[in-house]
């Protein structure tokens, strides 16, 4: 699922994060079937980069409503099986039916500080990228060559804490 670093503060206060719309990646039978060759962590990962992706918007609407919000892409993993996979959307795009409650949160990916910079400049061009302007795709790819750091559930309170 997107999110932001809000979003896990948040996550954390009501021990459940409220996914915007919804709206979370999963490897899909569509995203399967667009990949010629992969295997399953393979395809896990690319709906990854599809939910970091989307974690630019949420930014980009952040940094708008707030400027020194922190300017880091998250993805929180989680096992969820009540979901309605959206096609029509993009290949790894489903849509959740309920809040995720923490106890479901296998894992919390998180952008290091050093791709801040990266990620600021890409959350204010994403949509530009999307319609295919080039040097916008060449900011957002920028932010996408940091990787997101890997934390467990239970570190996320010491995570905020140091941020």
């Amino acid at each position: 699922m997107p999110a932001t670093i809000a979003m896990l503060r948040q996550l954390l206060a009501e021990d459940e994060l409220k996914p915007v719309n919804g709206t979370a990646f999963a490897l899909t039978p569509a995203l399967r079937e667009s990949y010629a060759a992969g295997d399953t962590e393979e395809l896990e990962h690319a709906a990854m980069l599809d939910a970091a992706r989307a974690s630019l918007r949420l930014l980009a609407l952040e940094l708008a409503e707030n400027p020194e919000s922190l300017p880091r892409r998250v993805v929180v993993a989680a096992d969820v099986s009540e979901v309605k996979l959206r096609p029509d959307l993009d290949f790894s795009v489903v849509r959740l039916t309920s809040t995720v409650p923490m106890k479901l949160v296998a894992s919390v990916h998180v952008d290091t500080a050093d791709a801040e910079p990266a990620v600021r400049a890409a959350s204010a061009v994403v949509d530009a990228a999307d319609l295919g302007d080039p040097d916008a795709e060449f900011t957002l790819g920028g932010a996408e060559d940091h990787d997101l750091a890997w934390y467990a559930p239970q570190e996320l309170p010491f995570l905020l804490e140091l941020m």
